[in-house]
């Protein structure tokens, strides 16, 4: 047994197999159940080869594994990076040089920036977009560009501003003192967004305390008290005229390994304990001084939100709080004495969608990196005997097709028509087109489509599909196409199969995708120019980023 086997489960490393017989290749779930394998599973063979462990069980299924996977000695995962392994927990002191930001227009054109900030609230709780367009009904843009809209009794979006008959304290001008919001729903909104339409009042700044800081205080400090408040279920309770919701669960939760996950705290709301008298002193003698923690100067972080600003904040883990402030005027009165009209709009909406969409993005970097790698590395190798590195034509061909104005998705097939080359069919570890020019066709095109097509759509990969087929066409219809081969081109033109009948290459000119493949194709020979001035990867990289899926 080598020491990767040693060192699992043996019905982990099955469950884990990553054919296409254990798993669905389009999304990766498993087509299989676990009472599926067998009681006495074991392992009749196995090797090392290529950076591939190969497992042969004792019922005869075969499984592959990347050595990578047994690389690293095992230690804690943050799992759905929910709980306080997962985040970094803060003081307002660190935010001395500035809280998380950006622009909205840099949010949205850079994935990069996007990232950057839905990492942020991910793992600090919060970050501000600055100059959101100050129009009604735009923080539902907001939550749509990384999640989805929670809709409660207050509807898809609330308005935060004085109203003359509220139904919540945040909808006067009185100060807000620090907590979570709607704790008594179950599952609660785990992301707030507020953004301010408007805000001349006097006053009125906001607030933000780590609750997973004043909680790792709490357990620090008092550990008993921290017991108490994981363990007390608490009834928190909302009733108007049209709604009455109640949620039951404790102050801080915990997750199975001790972990703080989630902190719900509002004063407002909660309802009536019914408990011992004792259990009841133990509860409020631990909940004020948790209240106590939450409330120290150095865990306060204020700042005020100016039209435009858009606050994103983990409704689980972050209190907020909102200084007094003098109002001008209610919704219903727009001019009202003293003071200045602040106008909030806000909406919930959930922690798993920011996930998503930050773990999505974060598989387009690490595709565009990979490919990258690909340029840098293997793309300097010798390209089939021509004057130029497979990337300088790789390269040559994206900037001819740039130029040409061609579409996006074409200019993106031209830079990756020849990946092929550097991964073989079966063990897609890189090699070079040696094959090809030994006379061997490694249907480069085939592997490089299918490699594409974890990350870009047909109109990327099936023009690199065709491209060379592409050749064979133009050769059977266009007999000065041919003349200009180059003599590496036209000795791998044989290998391929040699121009096409007229049946094929009728058959060819029906197919979806013909057209963009003569199109990569043309580009793909004339990209073949020594010491051209041609831009490099980073130059494509952002047009790559739109395309990926």
């Amino acid at each position: 047994m080598s020491d990767a086997t040693a060192s699992r489960s043996l019905y982990w490393l099955r469950d884990n197999c990553p054919c296409a017989e254990c798993r669905d290749p389009r999304n990766g779930q498993k087509l299989f159940q676990i009472t599926d394998l067998p009681a006495e599973l074991g392992i009749a063979a196995q090797t090392e080869q290529d950076g591939r462990l190969e497992v042969l069980w004792s019922d005869g299924h075969r499984s592959r594994y990347p050595l990578h996977w047994f690389a690293k000695p095992e230690q804690a995962d943050a799992g759905d990076h929910r709980s306080e392994a997962g985040k970094r927990l803060w003081r307002a002191a660190d935010f001395a040089a500035g809280i998380p930001e950006a622009r909205w227009s840099d949010y949205l054109a850079d994935p990069a920036e996007r990232a950057a900030v839905l990492r942020a609230v991910q793992r600090l709780g919060f970050a501000v977009l600055r100059e959101v367009p100050a129009v009604e009904r735009q923080v539902l843009d907001v939550a749509a560009s990384f999640g989805y809209v929670r809709q409660t009794n207050y509807g898809e979006l609330f308005d935060v501003r004085v109203e003359p008959n509220p139904n919540n304290l945040a909808f006067t001008s009185v100060a807000i003192s620090p907590h979570t919001d709607n704790p008594y729903r179950d599952p609660v909104p785990t992301l707030q967004l507020l953004h301010c339409l408007e805000n001349a009042a006097t006053g009125g700044d906001s607030g933000l305390v780590d609750g997973f800081q004043a909680a790792a205080l709490l357990r620090t400090e008092a550990p008993a008290d921290f017991e108490v408040l994981t363990r007390t279920l608490v009834p928190f309770v909302f009733r108007d005229r049209g709604t009455e919701l109640r949620a039951d669960r404790p102050l801080i939760e915990t997750d199975p390994l001790g972990r703080i996950r989630e902190v719900r705290f509002n004063n407002r709301s909660i309802g009536r304990l019914r408990l011992p008298a004792a259990e009841l002193d133990a509860f409020y003698a631990a909940y004020r001084k948790f209240a106590a923690i939450t409330l120290r100067p150095e865990l306060q972080l204020e700042f005020r939100l100016d039209s435009g600003d858009c606050l994103i904040f983990d409704n689980v883990r972050l209190l907020h709080a909102r200084t007094a402030f003098e109002p001008g005027g209610t919704s219903q009165t727009p001019e009202g004495a003293g003071g200045g009209r602040r106008h909030l709009q806000g909406c919930y909406a959930d922690l798993d969608g920011l996930a998503a969409t930050l773990a999505v993005l974060d598989r387009r970097a690490a595709a565009l990196d990979r490919l990258q790698e690909l340029f840098e590395g293997e793309g300097a190798a010798e390209y089939l005997g021509e004057a130029v590195t497979q990337a300088e034509h790789m390269l040559q061909a994206a900037a001819l097709a740039q130029r040409e104005g061609a579409p996006d998705h074409l200019v993106a097939a031209a830079l990756l028509h020849d990946v092929g080359h550097f991964f073989d069919q079966h063990s897609q570890h890189a090699v070079t087109g040696r094959q090809l020019m030994e006379g061997q066709d490694n249907r480069h095109s085939h592997t490089g489509a299918d490699r594409l097509a974890r990350w870009f759509g047909p109109e990327v990969t099936e023009p690199v599909r065709l491209h060379v087929a592409a050749k064979r066409y133009l050769c059977a219809v266009e007999p000065a196409y041919r003349a200009g081969l180059s003599a590496a081109s036209e000795y791998t033109l044989g290998v391929q199969g040699g121009p096409m009948s007229p049946e094929q290459a009728a058959a060819f000119a029906e197919l979806p995708g013909a057209a963009d493949a003569v199109a990569v194709r043309r580009w793909d020979d004339a990209a073949k120019v020594a010491d051209a001035d041609t831009p490099g990867f980073d130059h494509f990289r952002p047009l790559l980023a739109k395309l990926l899926g």
